[in-house]
């Protein structure tokens, strides 16, 4: 008799998976859940930042936009409420910023006269290539730009002019205006003006550092006069424009930085009596200025906020409406001062 070997009568069972794939797979899905976790926190984070800064840039809009309203008739009941030996109450002809310190913040008004520009209609061509050159353009290039801004607003001829031809040759084309400006910003249609040249860039300064020059914008205005400028504001391409060497320039320059010039007596005490161009300095302007606003928001601590919001209008305080005590001419939502 021949005996089998014994037989396992034990059913056979299926595979169970691993205890240690199973906790690897947990693992795995409570890391990925973090990261998505994590990723929600920082943008609801990013988001709420984003929602306060803008928060902050609105209401900074307004306190400088309330800030230029204050200016302007500050301005305006200056020359009445001023008396000679007092402090001035509101506004003396030559400064050149007024401080606002409100319950929600801080504004400075730059006010800035448009006599401190060149009218870009009545400038003489003489004088823009003085100022072109001031800017840093190289001498053919500064007289062909001024010869192209005086051809811009001549009235036309019987004939094309080398410009003319030159802005039909464009795609797309456009015809000169050949009449006076109407705002500034056109010049940036005229052959040979630059965005960096019209307003404003940084160029090398002494050693490693970077300085600013400013632009044609800077410079030039249709609402301004030609035959003088204003000493407190005049950038230093006007200075050297009206005829002033850069020496002259110079001392003006670090003058007012320390302190406005209030008086036309100060103005000769600088002794630069023998300097061609000192005769069309002055004082102030007349009744259109820029004033440029910038506001920070106060924190709850006192400190100021990081927040910084810029505006400008020009503005004319001799047109007067029923509703309204003088008149904007330009307003600039965005205002960068430097």
């Amino acid at each position: 008799m021949v005996i089998s070997p014994r037989h396992n009568t034990r059913s056979c069972r299926p595979c169970r998976p691993s205890r240690g794939g199973a906790l690897l797979a947990v693992v795995w899905l409570v890391a990925a859940l973090s990261v998505i976790a994590l990723a929600i926190a920082a943008t609801v984070r990013s988001e709420v930042e984003r929602s306060t800064t803008n928060a902050e840039a609105v209401r900074a809009y307004y306190l400088a936009k309330g800030a230029i309203d204050r200016a302007a008739l500050y301005i305006q009941w200056g020359a009445a409420a001023n008396q000679p030996g007092r402090p001035p109450v509101y506004y003396l002809r030559g400064m050149r910023t007024l401080e606002f310190r409100l319950p929600s913040g801080v504004v400075s008004v730059d006010v800035i006269p448009e006599s401190a520009k060149l009218n870009v209609n009545r400038v003489d061509v003489n004088d823009l290539l003085r100022l072109f050159l001031a800017l840093g353009l190289a001498p053919p290039d500064a007289a062909e730009l001024s010869a192209a801004v005086d051809d811009w607003r001549k009235p036309p001829g019987a004939a094309l002019t080398p410009f003319d031809r030159y802005y039909l040759s464009l795609t797309p084309s456009f015809p000169a205006r050949h009449a006076s400006l109407e705002n500034v910003e056109e010049l940036l249609l005229v052959k040979g003006m630059t965005p960096e040249l019209f307003y404003g860039t940084y160029v090398p300064g002494s050693g490693d550092s970077l300085v600013w020059r400013p632009g044609v914008r800077d410079c030039l205005t249709v609402y301004g006069r030609s035959d003088s400028v204003d000493i407190n504001w005049a950038e230093p391409p006007v200075l050297a424009a009206v005829g002033l060497p850069p020496q002259a320039v110079a001392m003006i320059d670090a003058r007012r930085n320390q302190r406005p010039f209030l008086m036309e007596n100060e103005i000769s005490e600088l002794g630069l009596g023998g300097f061609e161009g000192v005769q069309r300095l002055q004082i102030g302007g007349r009744s259109i200025f820029t004033l440029r606003a910038t506001a920070r928001l106060l924190e709850q601590d006192g400190s100021l906020s990081a927040t910084r919001r810029g505006i400008a209008a020009v503005v004319d305080l001799n047109e007067r409406t029923v509703d309204r005590p003088f008149t904007t001419l330009r307003w600039y939502d965005r205002a960068w001062k430097q």
